[in-house]
């Protein structure tokens, strides 16, 4: 039996085996007539807490080392485990979710987090002041219950938690870029593991598709053709930009652009964007400060100087295809001709950006820029005459990049601080996406809007549902609206109301 005190036990869901948790630093399953049947070893303190997966075929164990560990009883190896890292304190409690699919911890360092099958971090959940010492899911899955030694019991509503695309098939090094085709059934990701990635998505779960292998340095941005789903460009360190075919069951590169001696940058490809209304034209930018226009139906090219007087990082299109922007070290972006290579303004000024610009973006309706930089802001920019419009301001560490979503209702922020952020156009912060574990590169949002994905250096994506977050939106804005329904005569007849005032919900 144990050498310690047992401090879990917890039946399979069929009943017929018992695991005991001690502090022995094992877990040991018994049949019911108290047969030893294994003992599982692999944390370095005492286990305090032991659970069941709603199929029986995976244990979970919460302990002193502050680490949970998973482990498949189907294995023939008792050493064989996944580690979920990431409380700062000792683990008490674990509990699956009824459908097996999230996994619940709570520790010393007073936080609730939430986990999938894989290890990923999904959610943490911050409010009692002292250790949470239990944890359990509702039937339903919706709720979950945690007890703390701060004399309360919380219920938490979960809501709608990200998909992460890692694993044995993801990325083994930071992610930079990440891509929706248009039909939004594919993602594409670019990391420093010198590959792209391809992953299906239907609006609920991922899977890995592909891997383009060919680039020889990281490939630092991942774009699809606006005209098909099929076609992809990357650009790479490694000086080229390469174009891939995916047909829904292989990969094929299809040319390579520059490199080896050949016309195109000098130095390493940044950023590339197709024209949105042929997507037979690419655009790219790099260390060598030059804009390079590349034709793909007559595989020609022309480039210009760009006027920047560092690494050119970004560059997009307008909705019309008539503009071009650049986003540059040199603290600036700056709006081109896309017809000739004439340069037309610099976003800059008294209220410009004071470091690294990162990023640049078109709003859909062509009205508005966004810009991302190492100054922790985003700031938006009027078309038509770049003219600063507002700062979108939050982030405690450097922005890498701002983006409007296709219906023009959000825009979306990510930040070394590792976190994403939500804006509305009109500077309103809606929400923060909390759960990567290193910087956020980059984001992109699906066509239909309801999807956001999320690069980091932490070698993974996050999908983040963005119904919840809308309602939320649509919620204030009519609460406010109705309020100032309930306030109007008050405003006009009030003889108290200073006349600046009266006018407040005009």
């Amino acid at each position: 039996g144990h050498k310690g005190e047992v401090n879990s036990v917890s039946f399979s869901p069929d009943g017929e085996t018992i695991a005991s948790a001690s502090s022995d630093q094992t877990v040991k399953l018994w049949k019911l007539d108290g047969t030893h049947l294994t003992t599982l070893t692999g944390h370095t303190d005492k286990f305090n807490s032991v659970s069941f997966s709603p199929d029986g075929k995976t244990i979970a164990s919460a302990s002193s080392d502050q680490t949970v560990k998973l482990w498949k009883l189907d294995s023939k190896e008792s050493k064989d485990f996944t580690t979920l890292k990431g409380d700062t304190d000792q683990v008490w409690s674990v509990s699956f979710s009824p459908d097996g699919k999230t996994i619940a911890t709570v520790s010393s360092d007073k936080t609730i987090k939430l986990w999938n099958q894989d290890g990923a971090l999904l959610k943490t959940l911050k409010g009692h002041t002292d250790r949470v010492t239990n944890v359990s899911f509702s039937p339903d899955g919706k709720t979950v219950a945690t007890a703390s030694y701060d004399k309360t019991i919380r219920l938490w509503k979960i809501g709608s938690l990200p998909s992460v695309l890692q694993g044995q098939q993801g990325h083994t090094d930071e992610v930079y870029s990440v891509s929706f085709s248009p039909d939004g059934k594919t993602i594409a990701s670019a990391s420093r593991d010198k590959t792209a990635k391809l992953w299906s998505w239907d609006g609920k779960e991922s899977k890995p598709l592909t891997t383009l292998t060919g680039h020889t340095n990281r490939v630092w941005s991942v774009r699809f053709s606006p005209k098909n789903s099929k076609t992809i460009a990357t650009a790479s360190w490694d000086g080229t930009i390469k174009l891939w075919s995916w047909d829904g069951k292989k990969s094929e590169e299809l040319a390579t652009l520059g490199g080896n001696g050949k016309k195109g940058h000098a130095g390493s490809v940044f950023g590339i964007a197709f024209r949105q209304q042929d997507g037979q034209t690419i655009a790219s930018v790099g260390s060598d400060k030059n804009v390079v226009l590349w034709d793909l139906k007559n595989k020609t090219m022309k480039q210009w100087k760009s006027g920047h007087k560092a690494n050119v990082v970004d560059v997009s299109f307008s909705p019309d295809d008539k503009m071009i922007a650049t986003a540059s070290d040199d603290k600036t972006a700056k709006l081109w001709n896309y017809s000739d290579g004439k340069y037309l303004r610099t976003l800059q000024g008294q209220q410009g950006h004071l470091d690294e610009v990162n990023g640049v973006s078109f709003s859909p309706d062509g009205k508005m820029i966004a810009t991302a930089s190492d100054d922790k802001t985003a700031k938006l920019w009027n078309y038509s005459d770049g003219k600063y419009l507002r700062t979108l301001q939050g982030h405690n560490e450097r922005v890498m990049n701002a983006r409007f979503s296709p219906n023009g209702k959000m825009i979306a922020t990510a930040s070394f601080d590792r976190t994403v952020k939500l804006w509305k156009p009109d500077g309103t912060l809606l929400q923060t996406l909390s759960g990567h574990n290193d910087w956020v590169w980059d984001v992109s949002f699906s066509p239909n809007s309801k999807t956001l994905a999320s690069a980091s250096r932490d070698k993974t994506i996050r999908l983040w549902h963005l119904d919840s977050i809308k309602q939320q939106s649509s919620n204030i804005d009519s609460l406010l609206t109705d309020g100032c329904k309930w306030l109007h005569d008050y405003l006009v007849t009030n003889p108290n109301i200073e006349n600046s005032n009266r006018h407040i919900c005009d």
